[in-house]
C-alpha cells in the first residue's frame, strides 16, 4: 500500500466512523494524512496532491506493514476515544507554530490567532501599545502568537485553570518567551495586576443549547473552555457579560479588547444592542470575531444598566 492509498484508507474509515472534525482539520482526508504522516514521522506539509514529481513519487512510496499497523492503532483509538486528534499526537500547529496540548486545555485553533499573525489589529495600535493580555489563554497559544507578532510588547496570559496554565507553561517554554509572558492564575480580572494596551479574549461562549449538542470531540475538552453559562444563563454569555463590566477599569486610554464569539453574534448582539462592535474578518467570516474600544465600553457603563448586563447568579445565591 502507498502513502496516498493508505491516507485514502484512513480518511474513508473516518468518515464512516462519523467522527467530528474541528480541531485543527475540517474533513476526513486532512484528518487523516495529519494522523498518517504524523505516526509515520514525516512532516506535516508533505506534499501529497501529485501536482508536481515530487509530490507524486512521495504520494506513491510503499509504507510496510508494521507501520501500516501502527497507523491502523492510532486510527482506533482516534474512532474509540472520539478524542481530537491533537490529544493523541500531543501537538497542534495554529498559524504554522507548533504547540504542545493535552486534556487539560482546549486544542488552540482560534480564530484571533489569523488577525495576530496577517497585522489586522495593527491599525488599532501604536508604539504606545507594550502591555498585552491573553485573558482565558487555556493553552498559550495567542500569548506566543501575540509575543512574536509584537517584539516590544509583554503579555500577561491568565486562566482560572491551574491545569491549563500548566500547559500554557510548556508552550511558553517551547518559544523561549519566559521573559517576556507572564502566567496568572486568576478568575477573570480578578488577581490581574494593572491595565493594558490590548485584550484578547477567547472565552467560555458556547449556549446551552449547543453545549448539549456539540459532538463527543468537544466534550473531550474542559467544559470550563467552552461552557459560557456557567452563571446561570443559557445565551452563553455569561462571562462575556462580566468582562464588558469589567475590562475598562483595566484597559490604558485607547486600549481596545479582542473577543472571539464563535457561532454566538446573534446572542451576542441580543444581549448587548447598545453596543458598536467592530466586526474582523477572519477565514470564518466576518461575525466571529469583534472588536471594542476602551471608549464604547465606558460608554455602555456609564448609561442605564440594562438588563443584559446583569450577571444572573446560580440558584441559592441571592438576587
Amino acid at each position: 500500500m502507498t502513502l496516498l492509498e493508505l491516507i485514502e484508507a484512513a480518511a474513508a474509515q473516518l468518515t464512516e466512523a462519523g467522527v467530528a472534525f474541528g480541531h485543527g482539520t475540517t474533513n476526513a482526508f486532512d484528518e487523516a494524512a495529519w494522523l498518517v504522516l504524523w505516526q509515520l514521522g514525516l512532516p506535516l506539509d508533505t506534499p501529497l496532491d501529485g501536482a508536481t514529481d515530487e509530490a507524486e513519487f512521495i504520494a506513491n512510496q510503499p509504507v510496510a506493514p508494521a507501520e501500516q499497523a501502527q497507523v491502523a492503532t492510532l486510527l482506533a483509538k482516534r474512532i474509540s476515544s472520539r478524542q481530537p486528534g491533537a490529544y493523541l499526537t500531543k501537538e497542534a500547529w495554529l498559524m504554522g507554530v507548533p504547540f504542545y496540548v493535552d486534556e487539560r486545555a482546549i486544542v488552540p485553533r482560534s480564530l484571533i490567532a489569523e488577525l495576530l499573525v496577517d497585522g489586522a489589529l495593527d491599525y488599532w495600535l501604536s508604539d504606545a501599545t507594550h502591555a498585552v493580555l491573553d485573558l482565558c489563554s487555556g493553552n498559550g497559544s495567542l500569548a506566543v502568537l501575540a509575543a512574536m507578532a509584537y517584539p516590544d510588547v509583554t503579555v500577561d496570559a491568565s486562566d482560572l485553570s491551574k491545569d491549563a496554565l500548566a500547559v500554557a507553561r510548556i508552550n511558553v517554554d517551547k518559544h523561549g518567551l519566559g521573559g517576556r509572558i507572564t502566567l496568572i492564575e486568576s478568575d477573570g480580572f480578578a488577581k490581574l495586576p494593572g491595565r493594558y494596551d490590548l485584550i484578547l479574549c477567547n472565552p467560555p461562549y458556547v449556549n446551552l443549547q449547543s453545549m448539549a449538542a456539540l459532538p463527543p470531540e468537544f466534550h473531550a475538552e474542559p467544559a470550563l473552555a467552552l461552557d459560557g453559562n456557567r452563571a446561570g444563563g443559557q445565551d452563553g454569555m455569561d462571562f462575556i457579560r462580566r468582562l464588558l463590566m469589567e475590562a475598562p477599569q483595566h484597559m490604558n486610554e485607547n486600549a481596545v479588547l479582542v473577543l472571539e464569539i464563535g457561532n454566538e453574534r446573534a446572542h451576542f448582539e441580543a444581549a448587548f444592542p447598545q453596543l458598536a462592535a467592530i466586526w474582523l474578518e477572519t477565514s470564518a467570516g466576518e461575525d466571529q470575531v469583534l472588536l471594542l474600544e476602551r471608549e464604547e465600553l465606558l460608554a455602555l457603563l456609564r448609561g442605564p444598566k440594562p438588563e443584559s448586563l446583569r450577571v444572573p447568579k446560580p440558584d441559592g445565591l441571592g438576587e
